[in-house]
């Protein structure tokens, strides 16, 4: 008998056993009771020398972030660990390439670190396979839907991709344009860029607006430099472009700074708009409109539902974070 079968039979997370066994406190009476009662109806009796190098190692919580010139990512981390701060909680940071596989990186965290939890600051759904069934610790996957996935471990928070965009689609049809072009992300179904792009097809498609994707669409990386080199492509492929999405805000700034060195304005001549509402998109020139994604919310809903369900693992949630289009500067009436 391990503690792996009292975790089993307790219906609780071997960190919430292991805590019941070393007397910690931040375990709820509920839990503690059952745990306690299967302990006692097994007659467990733990591996003392396990339970030394246990202690060797302090497990804390593990944050992986995808990417590192995401400012959006960067916002959220930031509020998470003030959220585990105030609940006495730590966590380690890791950071990866945007195209490396999340799910690995989490496997060696489990291997050298133990960490009790792990939130994933973005995600590709496609690493979220058979290899994810050897990560027994609650995860939370932030920015990114997980609910089609329906692992018992693993929670999610987002906004509506799809929908946010649809509402940029109309707004920009609403003000008169008809040659808008579409710049970042990918076309893979298990990326957020992919619904962001569909949001926008809808809006095309429901005004009768067709979109030419060899030369209106560009996919690129989330950084500025990025952003500057496919809105360039697109100024010559797409001469005639009135507005561009932008499908994140940092996308957008490089955008912008390709029109400006074309000798154009925004939004004079070509209107921008973006994705995220991060705090630099109100100081650019001019200020960029934007859909504005709850970073505060997203980040204190997710230590929340993180920390209950240490203690009580299997009640996977996926919870739609609420959007709001911020009106600004960037887009000119036709």
């Amino acid at each position: 008998m391990t503690i792996k079968d009292v975790a089993k039979l307790s219906g609780y997370g071997i960190g919430t056993v292991s805590r019941v066994l070393n007397n910690h406190p931040d375990v709820s009476d509920k839990a503690r009771k059952k745990i306690l009662g299967v302990i006692e109806e097994v007659n467990f009796q733990p591996n003392n020398n396990a339970r030394y190098l246990k202690k060797q190692s302090v497990s804390s919580l593990s944050i992986i972030v995808k990417g590192n010139q995401n400012i959006l990512f960067a916002d959220i981390l930031e509020k998470i660990q003030y959220f585990l701060s105030e609940s006495g909680e730590n966590a380690e940071v890791s950071y990866i390439d945007e195209d490396d596989n999340e799910v690995e990186c989490a496997l060696s965290l489990c291997r050298e670190r133990n960490p009790k939890g792990i939130f994933f600051l973005g995600g590709n759904l496609d690493y979220f396979g058979k290899e994810f069934k050897d990560i027994d610790v609650p995860c939370i996957l932030l920015t990114n839907t997980a609910k089609s996935l329906n692992i018992s471990n693993l929670s999610s928070l987002y906004t509506d991709d799809s929908k946010a965009s649809y509402r940029l689609g109309n707004y920009l049809i609403k003000n008169g344009h008809r040659r808008i072009g579409v710049i970042g992300g990918t076309l893979s179904s298990a990326q957020v860029g992919f619904n962001r792009y569909k949001g926008c097809l809808k809006s095309f498609k429901e005004n009768k607006i067709s979109l030419d994707e060899e030369n209106s669409f560009i996919s690129c990386r989330y950084s500025m430099e990025d952003g500057y080199q496919a809105a360039k492509r697109m100024l010559k492929q797409m001469p005639d472009v009135t507005a561009i999405i932008a499908q994140c805000d940092t996308i957008a700034i490089g955008v912008m700074r390709a029109i400006y060195d074309a000798g154009l304005r925004v939004p004079d001549d070509i209107s921008v708009v973006g994705f995220d509402g991060i705090n630099l998109s109100n100081y650019c020139v001019p200020r960029l409109t934007t859909i504005r994604q709850d970073t505060g919310k997203m980040a204190m809903e997710g230590v929340k539902l993180m920390l209950h369900q240490i203690d009580c693992p299997g009640e996977r949630k996926d919870i739609s974070i609420p959007f709001q289009l911020l009106e600004r500067e960037s887009v000119k009436k036709m």
